[in-house]
């Protein structure tokens, strides 16, 4: 048996190829969008790709299937309870799928979503115990999936938390203690608040460690669930139901395009958004008015994700050498909309001084000194829930980022606005949003709210 993970850092992503590797039959199981890693392993093994099974209709990212089937002429799987645009092969609780000695069992765990499916995996077709279980979102390292995101739609948490609740005490905790478990995701996805670093456990690990498989009964793990979750990337419910669509296939090498200073500032013009994916300082120190600031060194996709919507068009501004990385993280999420990028944006800002300007960054001694004056300025804290539970500045206004574009209008534009999160990264994503939606006099905390601990715990 082969068996390899693929995990994609910036989206927190687990992707899998399993194959036997006597008769060559190999199938991918919730692969991402760009597919070439995949195909190019598949090649060098010699194998054929002759399925892509998703565990669920993903919310975070827009899922590979359609390249695969496209590229390979493999099927596509789901639950039996998905319904797409495209034809599919309804999986069944119980099926077994065989590609040789190596089989496949289809294990169905809704609550997640309602079409959630879990896949066994057997070394040899007649193993009494399985080598593991792809969970997808329904069982994590650490934690369990959501039941609250809009990716089930016309279904509530509260039905989806009574199918979790079944399908992770009492499915996936009846299997043998030894099984491992390979989930979808792991630490930093929004999918669930309590994922791990770990890229994979056993079934017996978790029911000794993970909150949610702890012995309980359906309310009190409903209530578990449900609590203290981070607010969703606006992205997700686009992502959720174009994952069920037609839609075009992604092509990496006509999608990366540089366009002139003349064409990039006649894009700008008629309205697209320029997504500046530089180091903050560095876009701190010189860039495109309005410009928002996502730097690449982060969860990239999903900020952009969070706070530009599918509907507008996007220039990029990148990094030395990293304008075709941007430009396919963005598709991964389903971005196609980008018109293009500014080669060498030091040069085109020459041609560009007149658009360009600056962006305050306050250090915590700065804004200490700032809120001790008659008209202290608002301070905006773009953390989760959960990390403010931790500590937050008095008398600050906390919106988390991901509900900042759609409750922008709650941030006051007549008094100076300090945005922090919890180390800068995010607020001046944050700040450069504001920026751009009118708030003339905005900055960020340079370390964050980690910074402003350190400065009163050295007092």
């Amino acid at each position: 048996m082969l068996f390899t993970q693929y995990y994609l850092d910036c989206l927190s992503q687990a992707s899998y190829l399993i194959a036997d590797e006597s008769t060559g039959r190999a199938v991918l199981v919730d692969p991402r969008r760009d597919i070439d890693e995949y195909l190019t392993d598949a090649h060098t093994r010699g194998l054929t790709i002759e399925g892509v099974i998703n565990t669920h209709f993903h919310a975070d990212f827009l899922a590979g299937h359609l390249e695969v089937a496209a590229a390979t002429g493999a099927w596509i799987g789901y639950g039996q309870r998905a319904e797409t645009e495209y034809p599919i092969r309804k999986l069944h609780d119980g099926e077994r799928i065989s590609l040789g000695d190596v089989t496949l069992q289809i294990m169905e765990t809704p609550g997640h979503t309602p079409e959630s499916i879990s896949i066994l995996v057997h070394e040899h077709a007649d193993d009494p115990v399985p080598y593991g279980v792809m969970t997808g979102d329904a069982l994590f390292i650490g934690d369990v999936g959501r039941p609250d995101l809009l990716a089930s739609l016309g279904v509530t948490a509260d039905e989806l938390g009574r199918m979790l609740y079944h399908s992770v005490q009492h499915k996936l905790m009846g299997l043998p203690d030894e099984v491992r478990v390979f989930p979808a995701h792991g630490a930093g996805s929004a999918c669930g608040k309590n994922l791990s670093t770990e890229r994979q456990s056993t079934i017996g690990e978790q029911r000794r460690t993970n909150y949610a498989c702890a012995p309980m009964n359906e309310e009190q793990f409903i209530s578990l669930v449900t609590g203290g979750q981070p607010a969703a990337p606006g992205y997700f419910a686009f992502d959720a139901v174009l994952n069920r669509k037609a839609r075009e296939l992604f092509d990496h090498h006509r999608a990366a395009h540089p366009l002139t200073t003349t064409d990039f500032t006649a894009t700008r013009t008629a309205g697209a958004v320029v997504v500046d994916a530089r180091d903050p300082q560095e876009f701190a120190t010189g860039h495109l008015r309005g410009a928002i600031n996502i730097p690449a060194d982060g969860r990239f996709a999903e900020t952009a994700g969070s706070v530009i919507t599918p509907d507008r068009t996007v220039l990029v501004i990148a990094p030395q050498d990293r304008e075709e990385e941007i430009v396919v993280r963005l598709a991964r999420i389903g971005f196609d909309q980008v018109a293009g990028y500014l080669p060498e944006p030091e040069t085109a800002f020459l041609e560009m001084a007149a658009d360009l300007t600056r962006a305050s960054r306050l250090t915590p001694h700065d804004l200490r000194t700032a809120l001790d004056t008659a008209e202290p300025p608002v301070v905006l804290d773009v953390r989760n829930n959960s990390e403010r539970e931790h500590g937050a500045i008095n008398g600050s206004l906390h919106i988390p980022l991901a509900e900042l574009t759609r409750r922008i209008d709650e941030v006051p534009t007549d008094r100076p606005i300090v945005v922090h999160c919890a180390g800068g990264y995010r607020s001046s994503v944050a700040a450069s949003l504001l920026r751009n939606t009118g708030h003339p006099d905005v900055s960020d905390l340079l370390g964050g709210y980690n910074a402003w601990q350190a400065m009163h715990a050295a007092v």
